[in-house]
């Protein structure tokens, strides 16, 4: 298995990362096998696709200055919360119903709207939506985007 000088897609912070490799050691440790701290943070970076643990830790270090720049609205992302925005261009206020934290960075929710919301544009037709599950970024806007370049869901 060969792996790359840098990987593509999310690195959490190394406090995760080290905490990673904590967890790894007391597992194999449960299991008889006892391996260096070093040997698991090595092995932690090989899982993220970094070629060792100074450029896993490098990258780590430079999105998370990177993320401090962003509005980050993650710490809201809770089962439970309340959260308003606008879905397919219309505003809604609804509960937090369900919430994944994915390997790219992104979050999967799954939102119940107060009201239903028409998802259509179409005088002569609607489609009403009273839940959705909807993928969105740490600054609560979604990837996908309707045809008029708007995304699906941004949260306020």
């Amino acid at each position: 298995m060969t792996f790359s000088k840098r990987s593509s897609g999310y690195v959490p912070d190394g406090t995760i990362l080290k905490q990673q490799a904590k967890r790894l050691r007391a597992h194999l440790a449960s299991d008889g096998q006892t391996i260096s701290h070093a040997q698991a943070l090595e092995t932690v970076a090989h899982q993220y696709g970094y070629k060792d643990w100074n450029t896993l830790s490098a990258a780590s270090l430079e999105q998370s200055q990177a993320r401090a720049g962003q509005s980050d609205m993650s710490n809201h992302f809770h089962v439970g919360n309340w959260v308003k925005g606008a879905f397919m261009g219309k505003p809604f206020t609804g509960e937090i119903l369900g919430v994944q934290l994915h390997v790219s960075g992104s979050y999967g929710l799954t939102i119940r709207f107060d009201e239903p919301v028409d998802v259509v544009e179409f005088e002569s037709f609607s489609s009403m939506r009273s839940r959705v599950n909807v993928q969105v970024n740490g600054s609560g806007v979604s990837p996908k985007k309707r045809s008029d370049g708007t995304p699906h869901l941004v949260l306020h």
